[in-house]
């Protein structure tokens, strides 16, 4: 491990040098024009629209994703509703006899395998982390700068309205989790050391030759690899980076090449400590950190909201109203619906296949149970924190400093840091950490994600897992110091083209999940009887 990170840092610094000596030549800027063409073909052909009426029109990409979790949602009965206390109960631990799993405290070793004491499960049972750390794990690859900048977009574009069609995709979106992440865990590979190797890839493989499709699984599998690389890259961290570098040094006034790559390469010193150490060190962070940064974004909202608990009544209204009843916007409600569909999509990822990987690495021998905790990732991430962070924008916009509705928000960070410092002016420098925080984690997840799918292309040997580290901690630094708008388009079209090859896996496998949920169900009937 040692020399990799002598390689990491020598490459590091040297590649360094030469950035700072054609910085003056704007080899960002070059890179972004010759890039462009590029970009723009791919974005163009992933996010292309159709269009519904005169002047309204809807990405391909985001009727596929919303398609798959109606769908999912009418033919699992509404799961994502009716079997919601199940999943919580799951994640409090009140069905872990049923799946073996025991407290090791004070029991030899209070951390076998580097487990996390007192959360950890017996240690011959397949699989690295606890329902509630592949729960933060994925979490962290979702609750990010889309909850933050992308709802003061959306609310810009489609005014309060908009909100309520956000819940409504992230309450389908549940449904579309669930049954990926079950899938996940049910066919994922485990190796002779115990690690979990999980995710579209492998189910995708495995689970289309168990219905007789093997070929096409296979096509399927390789294009989810090559795309997640290049989404975990960018999206999941280049465009992180940029965005908390960005922040990070508005807040203390700097502006420079140098501020950037400073900023970025205690970043990458940070997320390279941590992923070193594989999905039980991922986990044992983002169970930490993602309660923490929620925590103190989420109770910034509260004493917002109830400073303002007079007007609550009235932003409801708003939402409602506007849902159904746009006015000066374009489409009128369904220019609102889309924007609120689209926004919501773009925030929770579900059908997108990311999170699968994550949940795969759960202790479990029932693959619902984990996908029963995954459908509370897009209540988490759409339904809380984005209504929170709509409710204090509208509350805070009744005489619209904020934002003009109808007309986008040039900087949705922004625009948010403004409502929250109305009422609190402190908050944007809590607004930092915390973008900071959604940044770090969410590039701790795409990590992950990324590295499953480069060893699921080039095996699992040490030198293609380290190969892939010193890329990502590398590209960290890059995302951070340099303006490369063309190339994380770019990546960001890849993260929403996953979804085309993992939906049509799950309109093939989700039988296998039925069955799964009626074997998980039997056996928590049959305990409690």
């Amino acid at each position: 491990m040692k020399k990799y990170l002598l390689l990491f840092f020598t490459l590091t610094f040297s590649i360094l040098t030469f950035a700072q000596e054609t910085a003056e030549k704007g080899l960002d800027e070059k890179v972004n024009e010759w890039f462009a063409p590029i970009s723009e073909a791919w974005s163009g052909f992933i996010f292309t629209s159709i269009n519904l009426t005169e002047g309204v029109s809807m990405p391909i990409v985001i009727i596929w994703l919303l398609a798959a979790g109606l769908i999912f949602t009418l033919v699992f009965k509404f799961a994502n509703i009716r079997l919601f206390p199940v999943s919580i109960n799951i994640v409090r631990g009140k069905y872990d006899d049923i799946d073996h799993h025991e407290s090791m405290s004070m029991k030899g070793d209070p951390t076998p395998g580097g487990d996390i004491l007192e959360t950890i499960a017996v240690e011959n049972h397949e699989g690295e982390v606890s329902h509630f750390q592949a729960l933060t794990a994925a979490l962290s690859g979702t609750v990010g700068l889309g909850n933050i900048a992308g709802v003061a977009i959306a609310i810009s574009l489609g005014g309060p309205g908009a909100t309520f069609w956000m819940i409504v995709a992230g309450l389908l979106g549940m449904s579309s989790k669930f049954v990926e992440c079950t899938l996940g865990v049910k066919y994922r590979d485990i190796g002779d050391d115990g690690t979990v190797y999980g995710g579209p890839m492998y189910y995708l493989k495995k689970g289309l030759t168990d219905v007789g499709k093997s070929g096409l699984g296979k096509v399927l599998a390789v294009i989810f690899a090559i795309m997640c690389i290049g989404g975990s890259f960018g999206g999941g961290n280049m465009f992180q980076a940029n965005q908390a570098a960005q922040q990070f040094n508005n807040m203390i006034g700097a502006d420079s090449t140098s501020a950037g790559v400073i900023f970025g390469i205690i970043m990458a010193v940070l997320v390279a400590i941590v992923i070193i150490g594989g999905i039980k060190r991922i986990g044992s962070i983002t169970e930490k950190v993602v309660p923490f940064m929620v925590g103190i974004y989420f109770l910034a909202a509260i004493v917002i909201i109830f400073m303002h608990i007079n007007q609550i009544g009235s932003a409801f209204g708003q939402i409602l109203d506007g849902a159904f009843n746009a006015k000066g916007i374009t489409g009128g409600m369904l220019g609102v619906l889309i924007i609120g569909f689209q926004r919501a999509a773009f925030s929770n990822e579900a059908g997108v296949g990311s999170a699968a990987i994550a949940h795969s690495a759960v202790k479990t021998k029932y693959p619902a149970s984990e996908g029963l905790v995954a459908l509370l990732e897009p209540f988490i991430d759409t339904v809380v924190v984005c209504t929170m962070t709509a409710l204090v924008i509208i509350i805070t916009n009744g005489d619209g400093s904020i934002m003009e509705y109808g007309v986008k928000a040039p900087d949705g960070v922004l625009a948010t840091s403004k409502a929250f410092a109305s009422v609190l002016p402190w908050f944007p420098y809590v607004l930092t950490i915390a973008v900071v925080l959604f940044a770090f984690s969410t590039m701790l997840s795409w990590s992950y994600y990324g590295l499953q799918s480069w060893m699921f292309l080039f095996g699992r040997s040490k030198a293609s897992d380290y190969t892939f580290k010193i890329l990502f901690c590398f590209m960290i630094i890059v995302g951070s110091a340099a303006s490369l708008g063309a190339v994380t388009d770019f990546s960001d079209a890849m993260i929403f083209a996953m979804a085309v090859p993992n939906v049509i896996g799950l309109y093939f496998l989700f039988p296998k999940v039925r069955d799964e949920v009626k074997r998980y169900i039997g056996a928590i009937k049959e305990a409690k009887s």
